[in-house]
């Protein structure tokens, strides 16, 4: 295995200048009261930080035209995030775009000695990062948002803590990120935009965290909340048609819901039962569902999702364990990997999008794990005792985020994790992908 580590120590708490000296850092190892965690800059490829007006606990990547895959530095990319504040009508939802992002690994080049400090203030310049940003009115906290691109244009699905969800246009409002005006919004807390609602639907009565947009028919959603009720979204020309009977089987809140990336009508969703249901849509709401795990965790499975490449689910819970289930023995109720890293409950869990066999984990524990199920075991001599103690599948551990809420990769920039906590968002790509 080898395994890396985002954090290293050292005595004094000063940054380590050499590989000799740096202690490498694992969670719950006890720390001196004079020494503080530092990043190892050398284990990033990229790692920026965000702070936005407020704490945005669920976010989304906007799909873009930059290209289909793209590397090459500076980057940039488009976000749609979310408020949680306590008063109501101050709550919005964010459009953001993060330009100008550049390496930040430590390259080992010799200056020369004629660089003047002028030339090295002006290449600081060129580098920062810039985030503009535009914020759009919202009813209540957003408990969750996703986006997805329906007739040439960007809609956003918002989970409302007051029971509602609410479908946006969000084109025009890129339109104006993307000129000159966007510049009047950035910093400037008195602009808010007024945005008329696609569409309402106050029909689940109560509030809730799942919502997915189908990957294989577009403009299809599906819903669930804290009520154990699952709806399903058809689009029609110019709205949706809401299926007011809820898919039956779930005995607790609906946490989490993914479509299938390749089966039109199969959908999977896990709930704080314990169970995570697979669901044929074209049968009746109450003979949907086609296949459950009762106990797939000790207790609340609180997110899941589908690998776009392989028939398997990841799956986190309460318990602090990943569990990755393979749909082709899935009603032996037995996982094909038990993972236990996180110290804490797994509060967001997402495949990589194109690498079959890497997923990215984040807990309570404030810690993003990145894994490797291919990965094996190196019992070299010269690893160190604490690091032979991890599961070999754990590539990665990124920390310095508090109260960790979600992670998405980036599917059109390889290797890039954007994640969000109340300590706010971070940018980062990492060595070991």
């Amino acid at each position: 295995m080898a395994s890396d580590n985002g954090m290293y120590k050292n005595d004094n708490g000063d940054v380590c200048s050499g590989v000799e000296e740096r202690k490498v850092y694992l969670p719950g190892q006890p720390m001196e009261e004079d020494e503080k965690l530092v990043h190892d800059p050398s284990a990033y490829i990229m790692l920026h930080n965000a702070n936005t007006v407020a704490p945005c606990l669920s976010f989304d990547i906007l799909h873009d035209d930059l290209g289909g895959i793209r590397e090459t530095f500076p980057l940039t990319m488009y976000l749609v995030s979310g408020t949680q504040t306590e008063k109501a009508n101050k709550n919005r939802v964010i459009l953001m775009k993060l330009s100008n992002l550049n390496k930040t690994q430590e390259e080992n080049e010799e200056e020369s000695d004629d660089d003047s400090e002028d030339s090295e203030d002006e290449e600081e310049i060129k580098k920062k990062p810039n985030m503009d940003f535009i914020q759009l009115k919202h009813h209540g906290c957003v408990n969750r948002i996703r986006s997805t691109v329906l007739n040439n244009s960007v809609l956003a699905a918002v989970w409302s803590e007051i029971g509602k969800v609410t479908i946006l246009d969000l084109k025009p409002h890129l339109q104006t990120l993307d000129s000159a005006a966007a510049s009047a919004y950035k910093n400037v807390e008195t602009k808010r935009e007024e945005v008329k609602p696609l569409f309402v639907f106050a029909g689940h009565q109560t509030e809730g965290y799942a919502v997915d947009w189908s990957p294989c028919s577009s403009g299809v959603l599906a819903t669930g909340d804290c009520h154990r009720n699952i709806h399903l979204w058809k689009p029609t020309n110019d709205s949706w048609i809401v299926d007011q009977r809820p898919l039956v089987g779930h005995q607790k809140s609906v946490e989490d819901l993914q479509w299938s990336p390749n089966e039109v009508n199969v959908l999977a969703s896990c709930s704080v039962d314990k169970s995570i249901r697979i669901w044929d849509v074209r049968e009746s709401p109450a003979n949907a569902c086609k296949l459950t795990v009762e106990n797939a965790h000790q207790s609340d499975v609180n997110v899941i999702s589908w690998s776009r490449n392989e028939p398997f689910i990841v799956s986190g819970g309460d318990d602090g364990f990943l569990y990755v289930w393979d749909l082709r023995v899935f009603q032996t109720g037995k996982s094909v990997a038990r993972l236990k890293h996180h110290g804490a409950p797994v509060s967001t869990v997402e495949w990589h999008p194109s690498d079959a066999s890497v997923f990215a984990s984040g807990g309570e524990d404030d810690q993003i794990a990145i894994w490797d199920l291919e990965a094996e075991r190196d019992d070299s001599s010269s690893m160190e005792e604490d690091v032979k103690d991890l599961p070999p599948q754990l590539l990665f551990i990124h920390q310095g985020q508090k109260e960790i809420k979600e992670l998405h990769w980036h599917s059109q920039i390889p290797g890039v994790i954007i994640s969000t906590a109340v300590s706010g968002l971070n940018v980062f790509r990492t060595i070991s992908i």
